[in-house]
């Protein structure tokens, strides 16, 4: 598959046609259900480069064995490998690709502006540890668990929804400022945020999201992005492996 980013005007608004092909000979280990490989998928179709999919199956156990261990000793997906660099953590893996490429696809960096960027490192890390520690125990509780077949704890999923609210109550203030939660443009801010969403949507904990009128419609426009919609189809994203 091979995708470049081209961008026309539809009434008066930008619209970006995906079409990655740039080959740098990135290679992705990971699962394409998990939320921490979609998290670099998406980045990754952002900015319209190629990558080599490599399916490690966590059903079996796959990460946990010495052959993926050697790439990630914490036996966690992915692994993206850019020749003789290996990278773990999808947020360290998504920050390099931004950096490396910033002048390419979608800007999910600014680079230029020093304060824009500290504010943006902010909501990174403001989505790594408040908001994702109650998405996560929420995915993990009515989405996977139902996979493997375990029971869903609701009074875990009621404590962590109850997080979760308090969390996106902040949201919801900042949203009034800003369209997006670093600026006003869509960044690696908003794109680390969308793998857990997109699965809480399909859940009951969807009506914290829909409940905030402006978190709501936050939530609207980054789910509605062509990478992202590409990097949730399992056929395109991993060439159907």
């Amino acid at each position: 598959m091979s995708y470049t980013n081209s961008v026309s005007m539809d009434d008066g608004n930008m619209v970006f046609n995906l079409m990655p092909n740039a080959d740098f000979g990135y290679k992705v280990h990971g699962d394409p259900f998990s939320t921490n490989t979609r998290r670099v998928l998406a980045v990754l179709l952002e900015k319209g480069i190629s990558y080599e999919p490599i399916t490690v199956d966590l059903k079996t156990g796959e990460h946990k064995r010495e052959s993926y261990l050697s790439l990630n000793p914490f036996g966690q997906v992915p692994v993206f490998e850019d020749g003789n660099i290996k990278l773990c953590e999808s947020r360290a893996i998504t920050q390099y690709i931004a950096y490396v490429h910033s002048s390419r696809g979608t800007q999910l960096l600014n680079l230029q502006s020093h304060k824009t960027m500290a504010t943006l490192t902010m909501w990174m890390e403001f989505e790594a540890h408040q908001f994702d520690p109650f998405a996560s125990v929420l995915t993990w509780e009515q989405v996977i668990k139902p996979i493997y077949g375990l029971e869903t704890d609701q009074t875990v999923v009621e404590e962590n929804e109850t997080g979760l609210e308090n969390v996106l109550n902040v949201y919801e203030k900042r949203l009034q400022e800003s369209r997006f939660l670093a600026c006003n443009t869509f960044t690696l801010v908003d794109l680390h945020h969308l793998p857990n969403i997109q699965y809480l949507l399909g859940t009951p904990t969807k009506k914290l999201f829909e409940n905030r009128p402006k978190v709501r419609t936050w939530v609207d426009d980054i789910t509605g992005r062509e990478a992202w919609k590409l990097a949730c189809d399992h056929d395109k994203s991993w060439f159907g492996k």
